[in-house]
């Protein structure tokens, strides 16, 4: 083997501590880095140092690019290793064997003599039968998963065939936040030009088992002369003549968005599953030696993808899934010469739902109990990001001016108003009114009473203005409000400020 890669201080430290939780009796670590934060790089040293206590090492990624990333880096190693997937099998004898956990299904592969288990891109274990079945299997043998979005639903659920969790401990080696710091990542700047309408589309179990928007619905709601129109045009204003990745909602969508960029005479390209795999390196080569401005796909590129020469990502796809936007995100956070920030340009509203992709993340385990993921998704965002009215560029919540343009709204009390016109973006999350419901919103409502020293009767009538009916039969308990009744008393705030400017200039012209 020739000289290890050298690891960075976070880097040392979160293997010190992995093997510390190892060596306290944990047999399933998650390891927690970022998207540019060195996964491979810690597991090269962590395979480095069981072969040398000669162990042998199973390494198991979910991508046939994924196999082929981690086969490089370790022949660029010096590693002698061996690969478990498809027709590329070879050197099955070796002490190390990178692998696709699909071929280890399909073929039924028994390992007996590995030692230790790592496993890239961990956060898909919990949705993965596969995955599961083979830690049930090896029940006994260390694993370290890596992942830079380790709060998948389940993934810290307790199974009987475990005797308990799917991953016990949670080493975090560094935050995305951490990394800019460094100089490691870059930071990005957020425009949200577009936010579709997306009411007639439902939810199903998307990528980790987090919900997400059905994919067919989703590209009838979005793949729209208009928005494609609006993705060029914000483009030119925005971001032209930077590397662009597009993210799109179906093939047909990615072409169209390619379409338009070509008839606008930007050279761009799109690529999907479909292409056989020189196809597939000829479109990612010309990309990365900028012949290519545009780059279009659906989700091939989420995962398993570098090109730090890439500056802006173009987001057409809307997500619920706070895994598959941080990953989608991560592909332009890499720092590159002459990089100095990112730009998003989300047309799909999922900045103003999951918040900013560097900030910070819900880093725990999630033990798979009802409403957990969702739960510690709010936490993470306790106020909303909101779009400039004037350019678009998202400003954190609390910051009044613009950092872009350096527009400011007029203030009114506590409500912003632009250019006479109110211009407010919420998460339009519609509740169904369960008794729970009903119970925990009367209950916010009377925390905010109590607190703000309402009269009485103000939460009867707030919990009225909401569901229609006065409360009957709940409790008088209080909870503290979440951020989507707050947001909806400011908006009944906005609307009564409104009707009383309205009122006042119509007195006025009489």
């Amino acid at each position: 083997m020739s000289a290890p890669t050298q690891l960075r201080p976070y880097q040392e430290r979160a293997l010190h501590e992995t093997r510390s939780a190892l060596a306290r009796g944990a047999r399933r670590v998650a390891l927690y880095l970022p998207t540019g934060g060195g996964k491979t790089v810690s597991a090269e040293a962590m395979i480095r140092g069981a072969v040398a206590k000669g162990k042998r090492v199973l390494f198991l990624a979910n991508r046939k690019q994924l196999v082929a990333q981690a086969s490089a880096h370790l022949t660029r190693a010096g590693i002698a290793h061996g690969i478990l997937q498809g027709e590329n099998t070879r050197h099955l004898h070796a002490p190390v064997l990178v692998g696709s956990i699909d071929t280890v299904r399909a073929r039924n592969y028994i390992f007996d003599d590995v030692a230790l288990l790592i496993v890239d891109e961990a956060h898909a274990v919990a949705g993965s039968k596969k995955y599961r079945d083979l830690l049930f299997r090896y029940n006994r043998v260390p694993v370290i998963g890596l992942s830079a979005t380790p709060f998948a639903p389940g993934l810290g659920k307790h199974y009987d065939e475990l005797r308990g969790p799917l991953f016990e401990e949670l080493v975090i080696g560094a935050t995305i936040r951490e990394l800019i710091d460094l100089g490691n990542l870059v930071d990005c700047d957020v425009f949200a030009p577009a936010d579709p309408d997306l009411s007639g589309v439902r939810t199903q179990r998307g990528i980790g088992g987090e919900l997400d928007y059905s994919e067919t619905q989703l590209a009838e709601a979005v793949d729209k002369p208009q928005l494609i129109g609006d993705i060029v045009q914000h483009w030119f204003k925005l971001a032209r003549g930077k590397q662009t990745v597009v993210f799109a909602t179906s093939i047909a969508h990615s072409q169209h968005i390619v379409t338009e960029f070509v008839r606008a005479g930007i050279a761009a390209a799109h690529i999907d599953y479909h292409f056989d795999d020189d196809e597939r390196a000829a479109v990612l080569d010309r990309f990365a030696r900028g012949e290519t401005m545009i780059l279009a796909n659906v989700g091939l590129l989420a995962e398993g993808w570098d090109c730090p020469a890439t500056e802006c990502m173009i987001l057409a796809r809307p997500t619920k899934s706070l895994i598959r936007y941080i990953q989608m995100v991560g592909r332009v956070l890499r720092p590159h010469p002459g990089k100095e920030r990112a730009v998003l340009l989300d047309h799909s509203g999922t900045v103003l739902r999951l918040g900013f992709a560097t900030d910070e993340l819900p880093l725990e385990l999630d033990d798979g109990k009802a409403n957990a993921s969702t739960r510690k998704k709010e936490e993470r965002k306790p106020s909303e990001p909101k779009a400039c009215p004037s350019c678009k560029f998202v400003r954190p919540a609390g910051v009044h001016a613009c950092p872009s343009c350096g527009f400011a709204p007029q203030r009114l009390n506590d409500v912003e108003i632009a250019d006479g016109e109110l211009v407010k973006i919420d998460r339009k999350v519609k509740k169904p009114a369960t008794p729970d419901r009903k119970q925990h919103v009367y209950s916010q409502l009377l925390h905010i009473c109590r607190k703000k020293g309402h009269k009485p009767g103000w939460t009867a009538n707030q919990y009225k203005k909401m569901f229609g009916v006065w409360p009957r039969g709940l409790r008088d308990v209080t909870a503290t409000p979440t951020p989507e009744i707050e947001g909806w008393l400011k908006s009944q705030r906005i609307a009564y400020l409104k009707s009383r400017e309205k009122a006042q200039e119509g007195r006025a012209n009489v």
